[in-house]
């Protein structure tokens, strides 16, 4: 042990050697040097500094159903922790009222359309029959009026009645014609269809009374919500009887593809990142490291420091970055550590 107060021994001036003279007596010659200092120098030029690594988490881009209409919670079909299908129902409010105004649509629907095809037609053939027999009857009258004209003008002519009989003659005559041609006409009518004008009009009424119905099936079908893909029902908000306001989600869903990984790079390391590049993902669950590749760099900092920057504050700028599992069943949970690097240059995404 060195006693108080004295220092440690120093090497003596004169026993300074120099480093060639330490090499030549530890390898020999100067060939022998240089095979001896060649595996070194090979492994330095050959070893690549270790990939960046980062620290990070799991994150879920969840999908939140919702209904854009009002109403109490009737069905619910699905619960947390479960695993649906696309197109599998997830809930149903109650609907009473939009199928009464769906079925009130239906009925004035097929009133317009009913309205719409009857003006395609002319009147119905018993009213035809009845216009027929009115013409057949005038024809009668307007041929008895024409013989009683010829018979009065013969009494004329024979002296028995006075001038003034073949001119009521001539005017019976006159009005039985009137009213021959008045039916004739009115048969004519009644076998053709309305009017153009009247059946654009009734023809519009039914195409509205259609929207009107498509609107209410489509207000019936908005209160059952289904899966848009297949996910995992992550929450649910509410249950069977409460109320719902619109626009309100009633569960979050978490698709396998929706997971992606979230972690912060430091300003100097920002370069190395690019949207696109592979990197891994390791997690103290994970079997083996999960191929992901970038998806987005943000383009500010997370925490900004004060507009004027220090040499100490820039060290602590950093930029979120986000990465997206290769497989969508990549066994991630929201929320779940990880650790992130480069994949090796060989690995693509």
């Amino acid at each position: 042990m060195t006693p108080v107060g004295t220092s440690m021994r120093q090497p003596h001036p004169n026993l300074k050697l120099d480093m060639k003279t330490v090499l030549a007596e530890k390898t020999g010659s100067a060939p022998q040097r240089a095979l001896w200092l060649l595996p070194l120098l090979l492994a330095a030029a050959c070893s690549e500094a270790p990939p960046a690594s980062w620290s990070g988490y799991a994150e879920g881009d969840y999908i939140y159903i919702a209904a854009p209409l009002a109403g109490r919670l009737d069905t619910l079909a699905v619960h947390e922790g479960q695993s649906v299908a696309k197109n599998a129902p997830l809930f149903a409010l109650e609907a009473d009222a939009e199928r009464a105004a769906s079925d009130e649509a239906v009925a004035r629907l097929a009133s317009a359309r009913a309205q719409a095809a009857n003006l395609d037609k002319g009147r119905r053939s018993d009213e035809i029959a009845v216009t027929q027999a009115q013409l057949t009857q005038a024809q009668a009258s307007a041929a008895f009026a024409q013989n009683e004209l010829a018979r009065q003008q013969q009494l004329v002519a024979q002296g028995f009645v006075s001038k003034s009989r073949i001119d009521d003659a001539t005017t019976a005559v006159k009005q039985a014609q009137a009213r021959v041609a008045e039916l004739d006409a009115a048969l004519k009518v009644a076998k053709l269809p309305a009017r153009v004008d009247e059946r654009t009009a009734t023809q519009a009424s039914a195409t509205a009374a259609g929207d009107v119905l498509r609107q209410s099936q489509w207000r019936e079908a908005q209160k059952r919500q289904t899966a848009p893909v297949d996910a995992l029902v992550s929450d649910v908000f509410f249950r069977a009887g409460e109320f719902v306001p619109a626009g309100q989600p009633v569960l979050a869903l978490l698709p396998p593809s929706h997971i992606k990984a979230r972690f912060y790079v430091p300003e100097a390391e920002l370069p190395s990142v690019k949207p696109g590049q592979p990197v891994l993902l390791s997690c103290d669950g994970c079997a083996a490291p999960i191929a992901a590749h970038i998806s987005r760099v943000a383009t500010q900092v997370e925490f900004t420091p004060p507009v004027i920057y220090s040499n100490a504050q820039r060290a602590k700028l950093v930029y979120l970055v986000e990465a997206r599992p290769d497989a969508a069943a990549s066994g991630l949970h929201p929320g779940q550590p990880l650790d992130v690097r480069l994949a090796p240059a060989g690995n693509k995404p």
